[in-house]
């Protein structure tokens, strides 16, 4: 995973991404967000899972990002899986429009995290596994930590 920087807290990742897909690029954006929204991922309220980012007309989008209602709002309450919008500067999105025309690339919301007090999401073009390749990150997740434990077992 990504290295931790000071200053740098993750409210919440996306580790079956990282399952399902080969990590070609990452890159870090800023997020469009409605104050209940930023009160309930403080509170840790967020899910990645089935999230995906798509670019639409010069913008790029987050879709299916859950962010569940904030417990003390009312009825001023954000849509939970309502499209949020990413903020990158205008050549990084020309960059994203060229990678995500390629045949088998598409945009994957790795984590979410505050830096410097500000929500950043760290974005991640990826190309989709087949089976065989799941497999094989499988088996080699299980011998490296069969490896772990048998370091441990000798001291």
């Amino acid at each position: 995973m990504a290295e931790k920087q000071a200053g740098e807290k993750t409210i919440a990742s996306n580790k079956k991404a990282y399952y399902q897909y080969f990590i070609l690029d990452k890159l870090e954006a800023g997020i469009s967000l409605l104050g209940t929204e930023v009160k309930a991922i403080r509170e840790g309220r967020l899910n990645l899972k089935d999230s995906y980012a798509l670019v639409r007309n010069g913008e790029v989008w987050l879709h299916n990002c859950h962010i569940s209602p904030y417990s003390h709002g009312n009825r001023e309450n954000h849509e939970p899986t309502r499209p949020r919008k990413l903020l990158l500067h205008r050549q990084e999105i020309r960059k994203l429009i060229g990678k995500t025309q390629e045949k088998g690339l598409t945009l994957t919301p790795l984590r979410v995290y505050f830096k410097r007090g500000k929500i950043k999401v760290e974005l991640g073009v990826a190309r989709g596994k087949k089976l065989v390749d799941k497999r094989e990150s499988e088996r080699k997740k299980e011998a490296d930590r069969e490896a772990a434990a048998a370091i441990k077992y000798r001291r």
